[in-house]
């Protein structure tokens, strides 16, 4: 019988690792295209003229996370705060500048995306009768990061196309 494995938000560059009570029951991808249209500028046939931009990072929603701590009633509280301090990261004083925690996507031997929590939404769903919350329901937005790569130049490069050929694939 195969061991059932839990989806994880692994936790990179110091970041702790989360996993997931319960998995998800599907994953959204998605990415979009940067683009410029000028109102004034027209084609040859009367269009718009389009620029291309850039595309931008992928996009991963995790939704209907299920956490759930009724049979031991004890608060689903403890479980949520791991989430949510993925998005409380700035803190006053020295935190102030700091990124957002870097975490990997995986599910079993499938590493989906490297990313950080951009939306955190969580639904408090079930309480005991002295209003203890012992079910909630959590949707995750991550959004894609690259590795940091040390430059001298921390100017943005336009990409080759021999770079663009040779990127890595998003799902490994």
């Amino acid at each position: 019988m195969a061991t059932l494995e839990k989806a994880k938000l692994k936790g990179l560059e110091g970041a702790a690792t989360i996993e997931i009570m319960f998995n998800p029951n599907g994953l959204s991808l998605s990415r979009s295209m940067e683009i410029e249209q000028s109102p004034g500028a027209r084609t040859d046939s009367g269009q718009n003229k389009t620029s291309f931009k850039h595309p931008n990072p992928y996009t991963l929603k995790v939704g209907n996370l299920m956490f759930d701590t009724y049979e031991t009633g004890k608060s689903v509280l403890p479980y949520i705060q791991k989430l949510s301090k993925a998005v409380e990261f700035t803190k006053k004083g020295d935190g102030k500048h700091q990124r957002p925690p870097i975490y990997l996507f995986t599910w079993g031997k499938h590493e989906y995306l490297r990313a950080f929590v951009k939306d955190f939404n969580c639904q408090l769903a079930l309480f005991l009768p002295d209003g203890t919350p012992v079910r909630a329901k959590v949707d995750l937005t991550l959004e894609q990061v690259e590795l940091p790569k040390p430059t001298s130049d921390q100017g943005a490069k336009n990409p080759s196309s021999t770079a663009r050929q040779n990127s890595k694939p998003l799902f490994t």
